[in-house]
């Protein structure tokens, strides 16, 4: 784990983190399948099933064209501030949002979701929908003054804020680039003996992510279609299958060298994890539509095989699982209108699939999704789009969501109030510790091992912020 506020640990746990590497092999890292016995005593209670599911939109999510200030004073400020990419207040009838219980936001702030986005006014509308209202990288609570201070090291501010690489690490991973293990891997960690196959507890359907990378918890990386095939058996090499049968003997065979001979029992696990997954994925039907809308989804198509492992999940004997799904393109400092259009519609279509299928398989209350990006962006245009921001709003779904209700502060519709630092860039009221740990305590993670996913935790209100 790198980064200022996190020590490193060079231990075996890193020896064996650097394993789910080896996820070439199809299965990601196997060794993960008998880390159970070895575990501590699970500090994650599993006797129902409840799963996470993060949504990481690459680039930096336009906030302020994703949740629309809505009411007339409010809207004609941020007309006035964001000129040519702003939406019309009329373009915005459609998906504005009323919340089921009274609320008063800062300056009497009524949103809007984008035109684009009228699946997520419905989940909002149904109380299934929660945003979360300017939440960011912080190690500490910081006012305006405090960030302007030359002391960082009373007033410490997350490495290279707008960096997209080392964001994208402190949301993951609550460290910069190079961090290894994310806090998704670390509620892993304390899951992984409740389940049958410790494996199968963090998965990605979107690459290599370090978000479910934990110390003895190691990604298991998914396809759209399902495991991931070791391409030779799959397809003999040379249209050869004695050649396929004998690269088989030759990667399986036990060896003298004990390093040779734990990758070789990499190897023979990655197989037969293809052959267990695949089997339960076999057993699972959805009739849950995720192709709603012209052109190809990515991040539906992910979302559906997280559903269906879901599905799966008694043939696959797990209790606690944490998924990872991911969309990219959001870094938009031109073509904003056309680019955030395309993206959220999509953003909209698969989050809504998703948590009906949930509820087709009866399990809308054991399964949240919620969002994630590097940042937000300015409020102010840069003339066609918007540059990297700090904070952002981002949404919770589910059954066991307490929806159609904001959370945290509503910024100021400003570039000159102290809840920004410039340009509209709005300085975090919530942290990302606060947000995750709200979520890590749903999922069944006790007070005392919060500090363990979330070091940082401590310097802030450690009371959960109630939208799930």
């Amino acid at each position: 784990m790198s980064g200022p506020y996190l020590h490193k640990d060079i231990s075996r746990r890193t020896l064996l983190a650097r394993a789910g590497q080896l996820g070439f092999l199809g299965a990601g890292a196997p060794l993960a399948m008998n880390l159970a016995s070895a575990a501590e005593a699970a500090a994650v209670g599993a006797d129902d099933y409840r799963a996470l599911v993060c949504v990481f939109l690459y680039g930096g999510n336009d906030h302020g064209n994703t949740l629309v200030p809505y009411d007339p004073v409010n809207h004609s400020r941020y007309l006035g501030i964001r000129g040519g990419v702003a939406f019309q207040r009329k373009d915005l009838d459609k998906t504005a949002l009323t919340p089921i219980r009274a609320q008063t936001l800062t300056d009497d702030l009524h949103y809007a979701f984008a035109p684009y986005c009228p699946r997520l006014k419905v989940l909002f509308d149904g109380g299934k929908l929660a945003p979360l209202l300017n939440v960011g990288s912080l190690i500490t609570p910081l006012t305006l003054a405090q960030y302007k201070s030359s002391n960082r090291a009373l007033y410490p501010t997350p490495p290279k804020l707008f960096s997209h690489n080392d964001q994208q690490c402190t949301w993951q991973a609550m460290g910069s680039e190079g961090s290894t293990v994310g806090w998704g891997g670390r509620l892993g960690d304390l899951a992984l003996a409740g389940n049958d196959h410790a494996l199968l507890t963090c998965i990605s359907a979107s690459g290599n992510a370090v978000f479910v990378s934990g110390n003895k918890a190691l990604q298991y990386q998914i396809s759209p279609s399902g495991a991931i095939a070791v391409k030779p058996f799959k397809e003999p090499e040379y249209g050869s299958p004695a050649i396929s049968e004998a690269l088989h003997q030759l990667i399986t065979q036990p060896r003298q060298h004990a390093m040779e001979n734990e990758l070789t029992i990499l190897a023979r696990r990655s197989i037969e994890m293809e052959g267990i997954v695949n089997g339960a994925l076999d057993k699972v039907t959805l009739q849950t539509n995720f192709d709603t809308v012209p052109g190809p989804n990515s991040l539906a198509d992910q979302f559906k095989i997280v559903a269906r492992l879901i599905g799966a999940r008694k043939e696959l004997g797990a209790k606690r699982q944490v998924f990872f799904v991911s969309l990219d393109g959001f870094d938009q400092h031109s073509n904003l209108v056309a680019k955030h259009s395309e993206l959220m519609g999509k953003v909209d279509e698969a989050l809504a699939a998703f948590y009906v299928a949930t509820v087709e398989m009866g399990v809308q209350r054991q399964v949240t999704a919620f969002t994630a990006s590097d940042f937000g962006r300015t409020l102010a245009n840069n003339g066609d789009g918007s540059d990297h921001g700090w904070g952002s709003h981002h949404y919770v779904v589910g059954g066991a969501v307490h929806g159609g209700h904001y959370y945290g502060t509503a910024p100021h519709v400003s570039v000159d109030t102290d809840d920004q630092v410039g340009q509209g860039r709005l300085l975090p009221s919530t942290s990302i510790d606060q947000y995750a740990a709200t979520l890590a305590r749903w999922f069944g993670v006790p007070d005392s091992e919060i500090a363990t996913v979330l070091p940082n935790i401590g310097n802030f209100d450690r009371t959960p912020l109630g939208f799930v």
